[in-house]
C-alpha cells in the first residue's frame, strides 16, 4: 500500500521560510514524478510544482517561481518543497502526490496524481 506522509507545516510571519517533507513508502518512490499542490479555503487544489522521478527537471506554478524550490532524495524515499518569502496569499493546506505513470516528466493536472498525502497545514500571518 502506498503512503504519503507530509510534515513540515506550521505558522510563520511574512517573508519568513518552511521547508515542508514528504516521505514515500509502498512502491518504487525514484520511478515516479512527484508533484505538491495547495488548497486555501473555498479554493480548488491547485498545482504548487513538479520533479520528474530522477530529480533533473523541475516545474512551478507562476505564483511561487523564483521562492519555491522543489526537489527530492531519492535514496530516502522523500521529497521536499523549500518555501521561502512566504505571503499571505501561500497560506493553504499543502499535499504531497504521486503521478501514476513511472518515468513521466512532472504533470500539473490533478488526474494525473493517483496517490496523495493527508496534507500539511501552512500559515502565514501579515
Amino acid at each position: 500500500q502506498v503512503q504519503l506522509v507530509e510534515s513540515g507545516g506550521g505558522l510563520v510571519q511574512a517573508g519568513g521560510s518552511l521547508r515542508l517533507s514528504c516521505a514515500a513508502s509502498g512502491r518504487t518512490f525514484s520511478s515516479y514524478a512527484m508533484g505538491w499542490f495547495r488548497q486555501a479555503p473555498g479554493k480548488e487544489r491547485e498545482f504548487v510544482a513538479g520533479i520528474n522521478w530522477g530529480g533533473g527537471s523541475t516545474y512551478y506554478a507562476a505564483s511561487v517561481k523564483g521562492r519555491f524550490t522543489i526537489s527530492r532524495d531519492n535514496a530516502k524515499n522523500t521529497v521536499y518543497l523549500q518555501m521561502n518569502s512566504l505571503k499571505p496569499e501561500d497560506t493553504a493546506v499543502y499535499y504531497c502526490a504521486s503521478q501514476k505513470t513511472r518515468y513521466s516528466i512532472s504533470s500539473t493536472e490533478l488526474g494525473q496524481y493517483d496517490y496523495w498525502g493527508q496534507g500539511t497545514q501552512v500559515t502565514v500571518s501579515s
